[in-house]
């Protein structure tokens, strides 16, 4: 991947699992997206890592992949899990991290770090999420995790084909890839992985982030595609009006997950942090 160093992976004390990369002096918090809060490994890990993070691991991040705790209680919300990365941080890394990027789901996660915990890092960017999700995406990730939890790979790959092949002219197509990323879903688990990615639909469902987005009061990047399914641009727009001191980034003609795994990302994100803008949204 690079030759800074290999990936490692463990769990942390919390029960948090993490994958680490590179070895800067800067430390970097990556939330991924959900719901489910396994580490991928290996080919899927590389895929992830190598095109998003590799900017900023040779700018001297070293970067944290870091999941959901397991076994969560039923009814953790977003906010909550939030809380579980600010008591993380001041645990494991001294009460304050370089940067913290979160994903998707991850990115509504870094909406309530930066509105109740701002003091856990000098940078925050949210890509590929707003306060609000379409009844769309909550219903393709509703049925993903409980495809999931069942053990119904072909459910959970038809959901998950959602993604990148949405519409009624590519059902055909999403129903035969459905077994193979049922099975590339169904990786490695840990014991309590079906409870807690049921508490991740569950707590999407419930996500709602209108009245947060006013309270951060520091800087925050926000990256997005203007096509995507789940964030539309009219939303994401108007959660970068929200946030006092906000900065917007829309790939055009791009959806969630080619937004999400664009390879501009990493360096759109160095840009950022180093001339650390402070100002109203503007579209990139």
């Amino acid at each position: 991947m690079t030759d800074r160093s290999s990936v490692q992976s463990g769990v942390f004390d919390n029960s948090m699992a993490y994958a680490t990369w590179g070895d800067g002096p800067r430390s970097l918090i990556f939330i991924p997206g959900g719901p489910g809060n396994d580490v991928a490994s290996g080919f899927m890990l590389r895929m992830m890592l190598q095109p998003l993070l590799r900017p900023l691991v040779d700018d001297g991040y070293r970067v944290w992949v870091v999941t959901r705790r397991r076994n969560m209680p039923d009814g953790h919300s977003v906010a909550g899990m939030a809380d579980d990365y600010a008591t993380l941080i001041r645990d494991e890394f001294e009460g304050r991290v370089d940067l913290v990027l979160g994903l998707s789901y991850g990115g509504m996660i870094t909406f309530y770090l930066a509105a109740d915990h701002p003091a856990c890092a000098e940078h925050f960017v949210a890509a590929g999420a707003a306060h609000e999700i379409t009844d769309l995406g909550k219903d393709i990730d509703y049925r993903m995790a409980l495809g999931v939890s069942t053990g119904d790979r072909v459910a959970a790959g038809m959901a998950m084909g959602e993604y990148m092949l949405a519409g009624d002219r590519n059902r055909w197509l999403r129903r035969l890839l459905a077994p193979w990323l049922g099975r590339m879903m169904a990786g490695a688990q840990h014991e309590y992985y079906r409870h807690d990615v049921m508490v991740e639909a569950e707590a999407e469902r419930a996500y709602t982030a209108a009245d947060v987005l006013p309270r951060i009061g520091v800087p925050i990047l926000l990256v997005c595609g203007d096509r995507d399914i789940f964030f539309p641009k009219d939303v994401v727009e108007e959660a970068a009006r929200l946030i006092p001191h906000s900065t917007l980034v829309l790939y055009p003609g791009q959806g969630h997950i080619k937004a999400s795994s664009n390879r501009r990302l990493g360096s759109d994100v160095l840009v950022y942090v180093h001339t650390r803008q402070s100002c109203q949204p503007t579209t990139g």
